[in-house]
Protein backbone atom coordinates (compact mmCIF):
# COMPACT_ATOMS: atom_id res chain seq x y z
CA UNK A 1 0.00 0.00 0.00
CA UNK A 2 1.44 3.45 -0.89
CA UNK A 3 2.62 5.38 2.35
CA UNK A 4 3.51 9.07 3.02
CA UNK A 5 6.70 9.07 0.67
CA UNK A 6 5.05 7.39 -2.26
CA UNK A 7 2.03 9.69 -1.93
CA UNK A 8 3.56 12.06 -1.55
CA UNK A 9 5.63 11.68 -5.02
CA UNK A 10 2.44 11.19 -6.82
CA UNK A 11 0.93 15.00 -5.44
CA UNK A 12 3.97 15.81 -6.76
CA UNK A 13 3.66 14.41 -9.87
CA UNK A 14 0.55 15.43 -10.82
CA UNK A 15 0.88 19.16 -9.99
CA UNK A 16 2.20 20.36 -13.04
CA UNK A 17 0.01 18.97 -15.51
CA UNK A 18 -3.03 19.05 -13.17
CA UNK A 19 -3.54 22.62 -11.62
CA UNK A 20 -5.30 24.65 -13.47
CA UNK A 21 -7.29 22.52 -15.83
CA UNK A 22 -10.93 21.84 -15.64
CA UNK A 23 -12.93 18.68 -15.53
CA UNK A 24 -15.25 18.38 -18.37
CA UNK A 25 -16.49 14.85 -17.70
CA UNK A 26 -15.95 11.59 -16.01
CA UNK A 27 -16.37 7.93 -16.85
CA UNK A 28 -16.51 5.44 -13.69
CA UNK A 29 -16.28 1.75 -14.47
CA UNK A 30 -16.22 0.64 -11.13
CA UNK A 31 -18.99 2.42 -9.55
CA UNK A 32 -18.12 1.08 -5.57
CA UNK A 33 -15.50 3.42 -5.82
CA UNK A 34 -17.03 6.30 -5.29
CA UNK A 35 -18.17 7.36 -1.97
CA UNK A 36 -20.35 8.26 -0.74
CA UNK A 37 -22.93 5.92 -2.09
CA UNK A 38 -24.76 7.11 -4.88
CA UNK A 39 -22.63 10.03 -5.67
CA UNK A 40 -22.56 11.00 -9.63
CA UNK A 41 -19.31 12.55 -10.20
CA UNK A 42 -20.73 13.70 -13.22
CA UNK A 43 -23.04 15.78 -11.89
CA UNK A 44 -20.65 17.74 -10.05
CA UNK A 45 -16.71 17.70 -11.04
CA UNK A 46 -17.36 19.19 -14.93
CA UNK A 47 -16.62 22.95 -14.85
CA UNK A 48 -14.73 22.82 -12.01
CA UNK A 49 -11.06 23.76 -11.83
CA UNK A 50 -8.50 22.16 -10.10
CA UNK A 51 -6.93 25.00 -7.54
CA UNK A 52 -4.26 22.80 -5.86
CA UNK A 53 -3.37 19.42 -5.09
CA UNK A 54 -1.92 18.05 -1.42
CA UNK A 55 -1.24 15.33 1.07
CA UNK A 56 -3.23 14.33 3.81
CA UNK A 57 -2.18 11.33 5.37
CA UNK A 58 -2.51 8.58 2.38
CA UNK A 59 -4.96 10.62 0.96
CA UNK A 60 -4.62 13.05 -2.75
CA UNK A 61 -7.08 16.17 -1.94
CA UNK A 62 -7.85 17.86 -5.07
CA UNK A 63 -8.86 20.97 -4.04
CA UNK A 64 -11.63 22.52 -6.51
CA UNK A 65 -13.03 26.09 -7.89
CA UNK A 66 -16.26 25.02 -6.89
CA UNK A 67 -15.48 24.28 -3.41
CA UNK A 68 -15.77 20.74 -3.40
CA UNK A 69 -13.06 18.69 -2.66
CA UNK A 70 -12.19 15.94 -4.70
CA UNK A 71 -10.43 12.99 -2.49
CA UNK A 72 -8.40 9.91 -3.90
CA UNK A 73 -6.94 6.85 -1.54
CA UNK A 74 -4.81 4.88 -3.62
CA UNK A 75 -4.93 1.79 -0.82
CA UNK A 76 -3.34 -1.65 -1.86
CA UNK A 77 -2.72 -1.20 -5.83
CA UNK A 78 -4.34 2.01 -6.88
CA UNK A 79 -1.94 4.89 -9.16
CA UNK A 80 -3.45 8.00 -11.07
CA UNK A 81 -1.55 9.21 -14.12
CA UNK A 82 -2.23 11.63 -16.79
CA UNK A 83 -2.65 10.56 -20.28
CA UNK A 84 -3.57 11.39 -23.51
CA UNK A 85 -7.34 10.58 -24.20
CA UNK A 86 -6.88 8.47 -27.59
CA UNK A 87 -4.16 6.41 -25.48
CA UNK A 88 -5.69 2.80 -25.29
CA UNK A 89 -7.57 2.09 -22.05
CA UNK A 90 -5.66 -0.88 -19.83
CA UNK A 91 -8.10 -2.84 -18.62
CA UNK A 92 -7.49 -2.46 -14.73
CA UNK A 93 -8.87 1.57 -15.27
CA UNK A 94 -11.78 2.22 -13.34
CA UNK A 95 -12.20 5.83 -13.21
CA UNK A 96 -11.09 7.96 -16.18
CA UNK A 97 -11.28 12.42 -15.42
CA UNK A 98 -11.65 13.94 -18.68
CA UNK A 99 -9.93 17.06 -18.46
CA UNK A 100 -10.30 20.79 -20.92
CA UNK A 101 -6.96 19.99 -22.64
CA UNK A 102 -7.75 16.98 -23.84
CA UNK A 103 -5.65 14.98 -21.52
CA UNK A 104 -7.38 12.26 -19.33
CA UNK A 105 -6.55 11.85 -15.25
CA UNK A 106 -7.11 7.78 -15.09
CA UNK A 107 -7.55 5.69 -11.65
CA UNK A 108 -5.86 2.30 -12.04
CA UNK A 109 -6.64 -0.17 -9.34
CA UNK A 110 -6.20 -3.53 -10.00
CA UNK A 111 -7.45 -4.95 -6.35
CA UNK A 112 -10.51 -2.25 -6.56
CA UNK A 113 -9.96 -1.22 -3.18
CA UNK A 114 -9.07 2.51 -3.92
CA UNK A 115 -11.86 5.56 -2.88
CA UNK A 116 -12.88 8.49 -4.27
CA UNK A 117 -15.01 11.19 -2.57
CA UNK A 118 -16.13 14.03 -3.84
CA UNK A 119 -16.85 16.21 -0.55
CA UNK A 120 -17.98 19.61 0.22
CA UNK A 121 -16.80 19.38 3.73
CA UNK A 122 -13.85 17.07 4.48
CA UNK A 123 -14.25 16.11 7.88
CA UNK A 124 -15.62 12.99 7.01
CA UNK A 125 -12.75 11.51 5.47
CA UNK A 126 -9.98 13.73 7.00
CA UNK A 127 -11.20 14.55 10.34
CA UNK A 128 -9.74 12.18 12.73
CA UNK A 129 -6.55 11.42 11.25
CA UNK A 130 -3.11 12.19 13.70
CA UNK A 131 -0.65 14.82 13.13
CA UNK A 132 1.33 15.19 9.82
CA UNK A 133 5.21 14.25 11.33
CA UNK A 134 6.71 16.07 9.04
CA UNK A 135 4.59 19.15 9.26
CA UNK A 136 6.81 22.54 10.40
CA UNK A 137 4.89 22.79 13.58
CA UNK A 138 4.89 19.34 14.75
CA UNK A 139 7.92 19.13 17.14
CA UNK A 140 9.09 16.83 19.98
CA UNK A 141 7.11 18.34 22.28
CA UNK A 142 3.84 17.28 20.00
CA UNK A 143 4.78 13.60 19.68
CA UNK A 144 5.97 13.48 23.12
CA UNK A 145 2.10 14.09 23.96
CA UNK A 146 0.89 11.78 21.76
CA UNK A 147 1.60 8.90 23.87
CA UNK A 148 -0.14 9.91 26.87
CA UNK A 149 -2.60 6.84 27.86
CA UNK A 150 -1.39 5.28 25.05
CA UNK A 151 -0.50 1.68 26.15
CA UNK A 152 0.06 -1.52 23.53
CA UNK A 153 3.18 -2.67 20.96
CA UNK A 154 4.19 0.58 19.11
CA UNK A 155 4.66 -0.42 16.14
CA UNK A 156 0.88 -1.00 15.23
CA UNK A 157 0.61 2.10 17.26
CA UNK A 158 3.08 4.08 14.27
CA UNK A 159 0.56 2.40 11.66
CA UNK A 160 -2.76 4.00 13.39
CA UNK A 161 -3.43 6.52 11.15
CA UNK A 162 -5.21 8.75 14.19
CA UNK A 163 -2.41 8.51 16.30
CA UNK A 164 -0.35 9.90 13.62
CA UNK A 165 -0.55 10.11 9.60
CA UNK A 166 0.81 8.74 6.35
CA UNK A 167 3.11 5.57 8.27
CA UNK A 168 2.30 1.95 7.05
CA UNK A 169 4.63 -1.06 7.48
CA UNK A 170 7.65 -0.33 5.42
CA UNK A 171 8.39 3.37 7.10
CA UNK A 172 7.76 1.70 10.77
CA UNK A 173 9.60 -0.83 10.29
CA UNK A 174 12.72 1.18 9.17
CA UNK A 175 11.73 4.30 11.74
CA UNK A 176 11.99 1.75 14.80
CA UNK A 177 15.03 0.24 13.31
CA UNK A 178 17.01 3.82 12.96
CA UNK A 179 15.60 4.65 16.92
CA UNK A 180 16.62 1.44 18.02
CA UNK A 181 13.31 0.41 19.47
CA UNK A 182 12.13 -3.17 19.47
CA UNK A 183 8.45 -3.01 17.18
CA UNK A 184 6.84 -5.58 20.01
CA UNK A 185 7.84 -2.64 22.74
CA UNK A 186 5.03 -1.90 24.43
CA UNK A 187 4.48 2.21 24.00
CA UNK A 188 4.19 3.01 27.41
CA UNK A 189 7.55 1.32 28.32
CA UNK A 190 9.41 3.65 26.46
CA UNK A 191 11.74 6.01 28.02
CA UNK A 192 11.29 9.90 26.88
CA UNK A 193 14.85 9.91 25.90
CA UNK A 194 13.64 6.80 23.02
CA UNK A 195 10.50 9.21 22.08
CA UNK A 196 12.58 11.73 21.12
CA UNK A 197 15.15 9.51 19.46
CA UNK A 198 11.84 7.71 17.54
CA UNK A 199 10.70 11.03 16.33
CA UNK A 200 13.62 12.01 14.58
CA UNK A 201 13.85 8.95 12.78
CA UNK A 202 10.70 8.91 11.68
CA UNK A 203 11.62 12.52 10.13
CA UNK A 204 14.56 11.01 8.90
CA UNK A 205 13.49 7.70 7.11
CA UNK A 206 10.25 9.85 5.39
CA UNK A 207 12.47 12.94 4.47
CA UNK A 208 14.78 10.29 2.77
CA UNK A 209 12.39 8.12 1.19
CA UNK A 210 10.55 11.73 -0.37
CA UNK A 211 13.94 12.07 -2.04
CA UNK A 212 13.97 9.13 -3.14
CA UNK A 213 9.94 8.83 -4.62
CA UNK A 214 9.39 6.04 -2.10
CA UNK A 215 9.71 2.59 -2.23
CA UNK A 216 9.01 0.18 -5.41
CA UNK A 217 8.15 -3.26 -3.83
CA UNK A 218 7.95 -6.69 -6.13
CA UNK A 219 4.21 -7.02 -5.86
CA UNK A 220 3.32 -3.48 -5.51
CA UNK A 221 1.66 -1.30 -8.45
CA UNK A 222 4.01 1.71 -7.42
CA UNK A 223 6.87 1.97 -9.52
CA UNK A 224 8.66 5.29 -8.87
CA UNK A 225 10.63 4.46 -5.98
CA UNK A 226 13.91 3.76 -5.39
CA UNK A 227 14.01 3.65 -2.07
CA UNK A 228 13.73 -0.17 -1.63
CA UNK A 229 17.95 -0.34 -2.39
CA UNK A 230 18.30 1.56 1.24
CA UNK A 231 16.23 -0.99 3.56
CA UNK A 232 17.76 -1.72 6.71
CA UNK A 233 15.17 -4.35 7.77
CA UNK A 234 11.67 -4.07 5.87
CA UNK A 235 11.49 -7.45 3.66
CA UNK A 236 15.25 -8.06 4.84
CA UNK A 237 14.83 -11.33 6.87
CA UNK A 238 17.34 -13.82 7.26
CA UNK A 239 19.79 -11.29 5.65
CA UNK A 240 22.85 -10.11 8.00
CA UNK A 241 22.04 -6.51 9.51
CA UNK A 242 24.17 -3.99 7.53
CA UNK A 243 25.19 -2.23 11.02
CA UNK A 244 26.53 -5.31 12.97
CA UNK A 245 25.65 -8.68 11.11
CA UNK A 246 22.89 -9.70 13.08
CA UNK A 247 20.45 -12.54 11.01
CA UNK A 248 17.59 -10.07 10.87
CA UNK A 249 14.29 -11.57 11.99
CA UNK A 250 10.80 -11.05 12.01
CA UNK A 251 7.32 -11.63 14.14
CA UNK A 252 4.00 -11.02 13.31
CA UNK A 253 2.32 -8.51 15.26
CA UNK A 254 -1.66 -8.57 13.88
CA UNK A 255 -1.92 -9.28 10.13
CA UNK A 256 1.14 -7.93 9.29
CA UNK A 257 5.39 -9.03 9.76
CA UNK A 258 6.92 -6.64 11.62
CA UNK A 259 11.41 -6.68 10.71
CA UNK A 260 13.62 -5.87 12.95
CA UNK A 261 17.44 -6.99 14.04
CA UNK A 262 17.34 -8.57 17.70
CA UNK A 263 21.17 -6.90 18.61
CA UNK A 264 20.25 -3.59 17.44
CA UNK A 265 16.57 -2.87 18.65
CA UNK A 266 16.50 -5.34 21.53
Amino acid sequence: MPELPEVETTVRRLRQPLIGRTFTGTSVMWPPMVRPPGVELNDRLPGQRIQSIRRRAKYLVFELSGGDRLIIHLKMSGDLRVCEAADALDRHDRIVFELDDGNQLRFNDTRKFGRVYLLAEPGAVLGRLGPEPLSGWFGEADFLALFERRSGRIKPLLMDQTFIAGIGNIYADESLFEAGIHPLRAADTLSETEKRRLYHAIRQVLSLAIRHQGSTLRDATYREGRYQDRFCVYGQHGRPCARCGSMIERVRVGQRYAHFCPACQQ
